[in-house]
């Protein structure tokens, strides 16, 4: 005979449950978890761990390395088309979440100057191209002064394909991830000179900050002859500037013709 229990002994023992934390009922009746054990060993046997499975999609994403990825990706690009196809498959930059678009390239390919920029601001971003925005404008402007256009002899780039949230500066390890698209982007467009524009620029193809210090003065990255130059959106804050900004355009023009 089943023993009866009252409802208030029930509803208590039931809070008290509830209070241990249980919140579904799988079953009519209590289970005695201690007897299990030894009534289930037999059948336990017969169970077979799944085998695990190497993570995929975003999950791979994350534990992959992306400098290594982007190394990967980069060295298979024979084409400038195909890399720009291999960037836009690259899934381990945060920023190209919030970007509208990818910002490769302007000008002509194989031209004799590369200009190399920091990242897209909001102009880029919307249009797909680089330095379209007032500094793009004043680019324009300093490149005609000396007789060149992107239309022409220049071939324009940046070393972030995307742009950074509120144009904030690049991160480190953003710069460092996709630097190997950077060189591979240099070594298929094979300019003759290089000329790096702003800090973030010469952090990622010199390893080293502080334009004011560098401009104006030749170095070498990738086997190029390579020339820092204030970036325009600095000269647009800074006019005074632009008389430093000159003198490097000149520089780069006296540069071509001797090697030209």
């Amino acid at each position: 005979m089943e023993s009866q229990i009252d409802y208030h002994t029930a509803r208590a023992l039931l809070e008290w449950q509830v209070e241990l934390g249980v919140t579904d009922a799988i079953g009519d009746a209590p289970v005695n978890r201690y007897d299990l054990p030894d009534k289930l060993r037999p059948a336990a046997r017969q169970v077979v761990e799944p085998v695990a499975e190497a993570p995929a999609g975003p999950v791979a994403a994350r534990q992959a390395d992306p400098v290594a990825v982007a190394r990967a990706a980069a060295s298979a690009a024979q084409t400038l088309e195909a890399l720009r196809d291999a960037m836009a498959a690259f899934e381990h930059c945060e920023l190209k979440k919030g970007a509208r678009n990818l910002v490769f390239s302007d000008g002509i390919p194989g031209a004799p100057v590369m200009i190399i920029g920091e990242a897209p601001g909001r102009d880029e971003d919307r249009e797909g191209r680089p330095f379209v925005g007032r500094a793009g404008q004043l680019l324009d402007r300093m490149l005609s002064a000396v007789g060149m256009a992107r239309q022409d002899n220049v071939y324009i780039t940046n070393v972030l394909p995307w742009r950074p949230p509120q144009n904030r500066e690049p991160h480190p390890d953003e710069i460092a991830m996709l630097k190997p698209f950077l060189d591979r982007h240099v070594a298929l467009a094979d300019p003759r000179v290089i000329v790096l524009m702003g800090n973030i620029s010469c952090e990622a193809m010199l390893g080293r900050r502080g334009i004011t210090r560098l401009r104006g003065n030749w170095h070498q990255a990738l086997d190029k002859p390579v020339l820092p130059m204030f970036h325009p959106a600095y000269l647009l804050r800074q006019p005074a500037a632009k008389r430093q900004a000159w003198a490097d355009l000149l520089e780069l023009q006296a540069k071509l013709r001797e090697d030209g």
